[in-house]
Parts: C-alpha cells; sequence; structure tokens
C-alpha cells in the first residue's frame, strides 16, 4: 500500500535523511568540542558546563577501566534524576559498557529478578540501595559504587572521579552492531524483557528527532534549555537527555516530581523545551497559581509513556496558550517512531506521521500480514534504523516481535486518508463484551469531558453473561461531586450502549508507574480479589 503520510509530511522536513554513525558519548565530546564552556547541566546547586561533564565522565571512566571494567560488561545504573546518573551514563558509553536502566524505586525482589536476568556485574546507586541488595544476598558478585552526593564519601563516586586519570583506551565502538542499553519493559501487563538497543538505534532516534522537530522549530544549538522531569531509567526521559546533550543543549532536572518545586524552577530557569509525561501535564494544569505567562517560555512541549486525553490538551491549550505535540514510542524504538508535526498539519489526538527514514502500517490482529486500509483498526508494525536489537536472552520472544524487520508494537491503531496515525488501545487491553470489541480510550476520552472529573481508567472485568463488562474507575477534581449515576447519564448518547460502564468507582488515586503509566493490571487484579473475596464470604 502506498504511503500517504508522504504527500503530506511538512515543507523542508525530508522524508529520508542521511543519519551520522554516532555512539552515545560521541554526543557528549562533540557538544564538549564545539562548546566547553555551555551550561550543560543544571541539578539544583550542581551546575556543569559541557567540558566539566566531560571531563568527569572522562575521569570516572578511566577509574573504571583501571578497576577492570571492560567492553561488553554490563553494569547497573540504579539512580533517580541527577548529575550523577548523568555523570556515570557517558562514562560507561566511553569503555563501551552496557547500562542496564534500573528504577531507583525497585524493591528487594524486583531487584533481584532484573540483576540475575541481565548478569550484571556492576552496581551504580545511592547508599540506601545496598540494603536492598544485602537482602538478596547479590551484593558480593557486584562491584558497588555508591554515588551520593556526597563528595568526601570513601571509595564512592566523586572518589573514583577524583582519582580518575587521562588513561583510557581508544574508543572502540561500534554503533550499528555495539549494545549500549538494556531497558527493561515497564511490566505492565507481564514479566519484565530487557530490551536491546545499539548506540545505533538510541543515537539514530536523537538525530530523527532534531530533523523533525528541532530544525524547523529554529531552536538554536548551544541555546536551549530542557527541562528534564521525566526519569532518566525510562527510554523517554534517557533519550530526551540525549537529546538535550546532542544539541549542546542545558538539561535541568530535578530528583523527583513536585509540583510546587517544578513551578518554581520553571520561574527560575525558563526552560523552552519541556517534554513531559501525562500526570505531568495534569498537575501544571491544576495548579492554582500557575499562568500562561509563567510557561511562556515553551516553545516546544511534548508527551511521552502513555497517551495524553485529548480534552487534557485542549485544556493546555486554552489556559496557556501552550500546544503539546503528542507521538508515539515504545521501549523497543529507542523511543520514538511519530509524532504530530510542528509544522504543517497538526491533528490533535493523532499521535501524527511517522519520523524520517521510519515506515509504519496497519496489520490484522489476527495474523499480522493482511494490510488494513485507512479507517480500519488493525495492529500497528514499524519498521526503521531506531528499533531494538531483541530482547536480551528471549529468542521467542524476540520472533514474536520481530518479524521480517517489523516490529509489532501490540499497540491498536487506525491511519486515516492523509496519513496521520491513530492509538485506539493495546490489543492486551482490548474490551470483548457479548462480541463486540471496546477499546478503552475511546469511552476515557468521553468521560475526560466530563467538568468534575481529574483522571480515569477504563478496563475489561469478567462477566458471566457477556464475557466482559466496562468498568471506570476514576479521580474527581478537587471538590467535585459526581455520582455513578451520573457518569452513565454522561456517557448515555454519546456511546453505544455496549460501551457505557456498568460500574463506576471512585477513588483518590490511580495505581501508575513511576513515568505516569496508568496500571490497568493492578486495578483487574483488585477486581478479580474483591470479587473473590464476596463469593468466599458468602
Amino acid at each position: 500500500m502506498d504511503k500517504p503520510w508522504k504527500t503530506f509530511y511538512p515543507k523542508n522536513i525530508p522524508y529520508e535523511i542521511e543519519i551520522p554513525s554516532l555512539s552515545l558519548y560521541d554526543l557528549l565530546d562533540c557538544s564538549a568540542e564545539r562548546h566547553p564552556n555551555q551550561k550543560a547541566v543544571i541539578d539544583g546547586d550542581q551546575e556543569l558546563t559541557y567540558c566539566e561533564l566531560k571531563s568527569a565522565s572522562d575521569r570516572f571512566a578511566a577509574s573504571l577501566y583501571e578497576k577492570g571494567f571492560r567492553k561488553g560488561d554490563r553494569i547497573a545504573l540504579m539512580l533517580p534524576n541527577c548529575v550523577e546518573y548523568i555523570i556515570s551514563f557517558y562514562a560507561i558509553h566511553r569503555l563501551g559498557g552496557v547500562v542496564v536502566q534500573v528504577n531507583p524505586m525497585y524493591q528487594s525482589s524486583e531487584l533481584d529478578y532484573l540483576l540475575r536476568d541481565s548478569e550484571a556485574t556492576w552496581f551504580i546507586g545511592h547508599s540506601e540501595q545496598q540494603k536492598k541488595l544485602e537482602k538478596i544476598g547479590i551484593s558480593n558478585q557486584l562491584i558497588i559504587i555508591v554515588a551520593d552526593r556526597d563528595k568526601q564519601q570513601e571509595d564512592g563516586l566523586y572518589e573514583w572521579i577524583a582519582k580518575g586519570t587521562n588513561r583510557l583506551p581508544d574508543l572502540d565502538i561500534n554503533p550499528e552492531k555495539d549494545l549500549a542499553l538494556l531497558q527493561y519493559t515497564g511490566g505492565t501487563t507481564g514479566r519484565s524483557k530487557g530490551v536491546m538497543l545499539t548506540h545505533f538505534n538510541i543515537t539514530s532516534n536523537v538525530h530523527q528527532d532534531k530533523v523533525y522537530t528541532a530544525d524547523p522549530l529554529q531552536l538554536q544549538e548551544a541555546g536551549e534549555r530542557l527541562l528534564g522531569l521525566s526519569p532518566l531509567f525510562h527510554v523517554f526521559g534517557m533519550a530526551r537527555m540525549n537529546s538535550a546533550i546532542y544539541t549542546a543543549s542545558t538539561y535541568i532536572t530535578i530528583e523527583k516530581f513536585e509540583i510546587d518545586k517544578v513551578v518554581d524552577l520553571i520561574r527560575k530557569h525558563r526552560p523552552t523545551i519541556f517534554p513531559g509525561v501525562p500526570t505531568m501535564y495534569i498537575s501544571l494544569l491544576n495548579h492554582p497559581d500557575l499562568t500562561a505567562d509563567d510557561l511562556s517560555c515553551f516553545k516546544y512541549c511534548s508527551c511521552g509513556s502513555a497517551p495524553l486525553p485529548v480534552e487534557i490538551i485542549n485544556q493546555f491549550k486554552v489556559k496557556f496558550d501552550v500546544p503539546i505535540f503528542e507521538g508515539f514510542g515504545m521501549s523497543e524504538t529507542s523511543p520514538t517512531t511519530h509524532r504530530n508535526p510542528v509544522i504543517g498539519k497538526r491533528k490533535v489526538g493523532s499521535i501524527g506521521l511517522p519520523y524520517p527514514n521510519t515506515d509504519a502500517k496497519i496489520v490484522d490482529m489476527e495474523t499480522g500480514t493482511i494490510e488494513m486500509p485507512p479507517g480500519q483498526a488493525g495492529e500497528l508494525v514499524v519498521k526503521g534504523p531506531q528499533i531494538m536489537k531483541g530482547y536480551w536472552r528471549k529468542p521467542e520472544e524476540t520472533t514474536l516481535a520481530l518479524r521480517d524487520g517489523w516490529l509489532y508494537t501490540g499497540d491498536i491503531a487506525t491511519m486515516d486518508e492523509d496519513g496521520y496515525f491513530f492509538i485506539v488501545g493495546r490489543k492486551k487491553e482490548m474490551i470483548i463484551a457479548s462480541g463486540f470489541n471496546i477499546y478503552p480510550v475511546e469511552v476515557e476520552e468521553v468521560i475526560y469531558q466530563h467538568k468534575g472529573i481529574a483522571e480515569v481508567c477504563v478496563y475489561g472485568v469478567p462477566d458471566s453473561y457477556s464475557g466482559e463488562s466496562v468498568k471506570a474507575t476514576i479521580v474527581k477534581k478537587k471538590g467535585a461531586q459526581v455520582t455513578e449515576q451520573e457518569i452513565i447519564e454522561w456517557c448515555t448518547g454519546q456511546l453505544a450502549k455496549y460501551k457505557i460502564p456498568r460500574v463506576v468507582e471512585f477513588k483518590d488515586q490511580l495505581p501508575k508507574s513511576t513515568v505516569g503509566k496508568i496500571l490497568k493490571r493492578v486495578l483487574v487484579e483488585e477486581e478479580i480479589e474483591r470479587r473473590k473475596a464476596m463469593v468466599g464470604g458468602k
């Protein structure tokens, strides 16, 4: 089938580009050479120029090398957003090591699985993480480097940096072949898998993003300030950090998203680029003191990690006069494959068009071999230089996900006549009630339009008659008075009868992953357990 988006591709953005073959370390090295005195990182009272960041990374790499770290070694990086993460990340890649991304909120059982699965032999984290390692009895199998901010700590990160020399091996990295990252999937639908990403997977996506976004907006090299609040241990946050380094921008971050501190950070540093996740935009939208003037510094806002409801996008634009450009990506795609154009036609609610050098199509959900016509739902499959190498030591899962160069995303989507793509839902989240397919996002969009709703999650629960029925779990806006019957009546007339929630539940908050993705499986499991308890109590 023809690729209709080529006709609607924004002017002056080439559909096919030449992508340089770069390692992740090259991103830092080139920016430090071109702009040594440009501020690279702001992390509270810690600020580093590009020259200082490169020097710290090189010296840490030298100490790692002296202690026996070699190309291909896997090192677990268990840090929140901080300058220590950034120094460590580029030091590891200077030596051709493999970063194993670890969520610092993981507890012992989660950490045990990830460390054993990745077979990491090195570990960088805060001192508080050592107790978790001791609990699972794995600390004696690791070389542990404590990265606390205390620069006087014996044998800590800063001592390793201080003792580092200029003696480093030659840079020995084949970007297209060498593994750079094990990015473990969120585990929202099952056991987490290690996504293998090469240097070229990640740096090609950084370059694609620059050509598709930064260049059309005429963003300035060494002139922008990126607000890095998305977790660096997540592929979205990590990629945006690399984009900042590639363009010699200033990366501004704090360890934890706290809305009042974030507002102060925006007012103080006036960031120009904000890649956020849904919960961040919802928090900004509901902040009582934030004004359009406060956000007038933003030149570009994007959303990642989870879909952002159209109603939130519209409210954000009305209140702050700031558009949010939606896109699509996964850990398996380094992460971005699609984004709404920043110039030309933008369709709110769409994930936009494929990035340069990226192909995409919609295929049938049964065989995955029949390409669906415009407007008809099917599974989204993608192909491009950013597509993962495979899943770490999981050949069967790799074979299922990668077929003839195409990545089968597991997402249900449609493509319209203009080549714009729309995510309808996840294959595993689709509700089947009395034979009808129901996409949760469609119901959620309707409920979000109710003025009393802050957040909503729609999912299927077991039903003895229809197989599954629709349930909505809702967080009300502060002070709002909303009832179950009111929500059902709100949906009536806007949705087919079989799509209207049979059950509406209200909660103070929804369970979420660390990047703001609502964990539907947790809500489903809670419902199943509740029903078991009811049966057992009879």
